[in-house]
Parts: structure tokens; C-alpha cells; sequence
């Protein structure tokens, strides 16, 4: 049977269009989309001079406001500060022990049998409204070491058998009279010990006392997920208060066998642990007025021996703030990065003025200068 010229071109374009077919089954070409190749439309702001002038002025303009704003707001936060420790302890030199050094001050504090507490007052000027914050502040306390840091067992408090490195770590606060301190380490054999009393009428009366609030001061997650509630202390050296031989190994305060360590929330807060040698940790809240003009007394016991390492105390009353507490770092910031943001700006302004082009003017790149300079130079 005879091939036609019609049925050759139509054998033709059939192979050809298979051949098309083939070809696009083999390529890994994806379709053509706006999206594929990055042809969605969109937004190509210009950054035109003026516009880039007026961006910077009003960055910084901005932020020169939140930081009048941020330090308006801790510097309307009320902080008394004073230091007790040097007070307290010169309180008892006598002659025979005049207290000059630390190294008399330390010997002191070791002394069992000595009195150690002492009277301070501090005179209200401004309305503090609650919540007014109780806090101590220790200086030249290096929190931070490393021994110090790892000397805790983070199993134990959560109530699973410490492991044998954690246990290592706690040395020598791990074991005593041959069974595991709980809680083991440092940070909680050296937790601070000073307690503070608060009065408005030198504690002539108990209308004049005035109430610590000492709850809800630590870390929630700490009260419910890394202390557990039925973990008790057990065989705490601190505790051992009864006679003289081991009153000189006594690091700081004890702990009520009888409440689990989710109860002991100064325990808490003193665990969380300082990255500076100079820092505050929270004693309690006062949930009442204290209006100007008061004159507040303060009966301190002063047990936390600081002297032997040259470190200091303090107590630290404040209010607070939406920034927190009375910080300027945060105002000053914002206030410093608007002046420089301005700055820039009108920088750019004057250039600008100074040495003005058109926009997109070509002439001005390196590579078309480039040519231009050679072909004078050929010419």
C-alpha cells in the first residue's frame, strides 16, 4: 500500500512532537512561574537622599523618646541604700579588741558566743508605695567561680539519688558523719544568714512592726519543677548549731528539717547564682505605705561573715517601675543610639546640600569612571 505525501508529514510531526515529549521528560527545567523565577511582584522602595535623612531623624527621634520615658520612669523609683556591715561589727570593739582588721573582724564573727546584732535607722524622704522590696546586696562575692557554680546537685534537689560526679562536685559539703548531705554543695551550706526586723516606732509596740512578706520571692519554676516537695533537708551541717567545736565550720542560715525545699524559698534565691561579685537578691516585700517623714529602725543580726574576704553588706529598700528597678542603662541607651541616629542623619543632610547629583546619575560609579579615564588617556 502506498504511502501518501500527507500521511509522511503527518508520521512526521508525530515523532516530532514524541521527540518534544521526551526531551521534557529528561529535562529537570521546572515549569515556568512568576514564582519559580522570582518574578512575584513587590515592594522596591528607593532610598532617595531626602528619604534617607528624614528615616534617620525620625529613628532617632523615636528613640530619644522611649529613652526620656524609660529614664523618667526609674528615676521615679524610691532605693534606699545602706551599709550595715562595718557598723554592726565596730559596734562591739572594745579596747582589749578594737575590731581594725578583717582578719579581728573574721575572728569575731567565728566567736559563737558573741553578740552580733545590731540598731540601724533609715529616714523615709519620698512615698514608697507597695510593693516595697527588701533586698540585700553583697559586694566582692564571687558567686561566678567555677567550684562554686558546679558545687550543687541538681538530681538531688529534684529528688533522684545524686550521681557520683555530682556528689564529687559538692566536696566538701557532700557527706557528714558518713551519710549525704542534703542539699549537698556550697551554694547551699554558704546561704546567707542575716535577718532583718522592721519597725516605725523603734519597737515600742506590735502596732509598729512592720511585716516581711517572704513568699512567692523565687522563681516559680524553681518552686514547682526544680525543688521538690518531697525533698526534706537531711543531715545539713548548718544545722548543727550545739557546741563550740563545729560553731567555726557553720557556713550560713539552717534549714527546718521539718519543710520540704520547695518551702525554703531563701534557699531558692540564694541557688540562683551571681554572674557578678557585686549583686542584689530579694529578702522580702513590705505590702504597706511608708510616707515621708518616717523614720524607719532596722534590728539586724549580723551572722554572715563577709570580713574574712574583704566583701561588704548592705540593705537595699525599693520600689518598682515598668522598667524594673532604679536602672538608667536602659534609658541612657536608647537616648545615646537616637543622638547618633540624628546625627547621622543630618550628616547625610549637609553632604547632600553640600555636594548634591541627580539620582541614578551613572557617572558616578566606579567602573563607568574607570573607562571613561582610559579612553582620554588613549585619546
Amino acid at each position: 500500500m502506498a504511502v501518501t505525501a500527507v500521511d509522511g508529514e503527518f508520521v512526521r510531526r508525530l515523532q516530532k512532537e514524541e521527540e518534544v515529549q521526551r526531551s521534557r521528560k529528561d529535562s529537570r527545567r521546572p515549569r515556568y512561574s512568576k514564582f519559580s523565577q522570582q518574578e512575584l511582584s513587590s515592594c522596591k522602595p528607593l532610598l532617595t537622599p531626602r528619604c534617607t535623612v528624614v528615616l534617620f531623624v525620625l529613628v532617632g527621634a523615636t528613640c530619644i523618646l522611649i529613652g526620656m520615658y524609660a529614664l523618667y520612669a526609674s528615676w521615679s523609683v524610691v532605693e534606699l541604700v545602706n551599709r550595715y556591715d562595718t557598723f554592726c561589727v565596730m559596734k562591739h570593739a572594745t579596747s582589749a579588741n578594737p575590731l581594725t582588721t578583717n582578719e579581728e573582724k573574721s575572728a569575731y564573727m567565728k566567736n559563737y558566743n558573741k553578740q552580733k546584732n545590731c540598731t540601724i535607722t533609715m529616714e523615709i524622704d519620698k512615698l514608697m508605695t507597695p510593693p516595697i522590696y527588701v533586698y540585700y546586696q553583697l559586694g566582692n562575692y564571687f558567686q561566678n567561680h567555677r567550684r562554686y557554680v558546679k558545687s550543687k546537685s541538681e538530681r538531688q534537689l529534684r529528688g533522684l539519688p545524686p550521681s557520683s560526679s555530682e556528689l564529687n562536685d559538692c566536696k566538701p559539703q557532700d557527706t557528714a558523719n558518713g551519710q549525704v548531705i542534703i542539699p549537698c554543695g556550697l551554694i547551699a551550706w554558704s546561704l546567707f544568714n542575716d535577718s532583718f526586723d522592721f519597725s516605725i516606732d523603734d519597737f515600742s509596740s506590735d502596732n509598729g512592726t512592720i511585716f516581711i512578706n517572704k513568699t512567692a520571692i523565687s522563681w516559680k519554676s524553681d518552686r514547682e519543677e526544680r525543688f521538690n516537695n518531697t525533698v526534706f533537708p537531711t543531715n545539713f551541717p548548718n544545722n548543727n548549731r550545739t557546741t563550740l567545736a563545729n560553731a567555726s565550720q557553720i557556713g550560713g542560715a539552717s534549714l527546718d528539717e521539718n519543710l520540704p525545699l520547695n518551702r525554703h524559698e531563701d534557699l531558692m534565691v540564694w541557688m540562683r547564682t551571681a554572674a557578678l561579685p557585686t549583686f542584689r537578691k530579694i529578702y522580702g516585700r513590705i505590702e504597706t505605705d511608708l510616707v515621708p517623714g518616717t523614720r524607719l529602725t532596722v534590728n539586724i543580726n549580723n551572722f554572715y561573715n563577709t570580713y574574712g574576704f574583704g566583701g561588704s553588706k548592705k540593705l537595699v529598700l525599693s520600689t518598682v517601675s515598668w522598667v524594673g528597678g532604679r536602672n538608667d542603662f536602659l534609658g541612657l541607651s536608647y537616648v545615646v543610639v537616637g543622638c547618633v541616629c540624628i546625627f547621622i542623619g543630618l550628616t547625610f543632610m549637609y553632604l547632600h546640600w553640600k555636594h548634591p547629583r541627580p539620582l541614578g546619575d551613572r557617572s558616578h560609579l566606579s567602573w563607568v569612571r574607570k573607562n571613561a579615564a582610559n579612553s582620554r588617556v588613549t585619546s
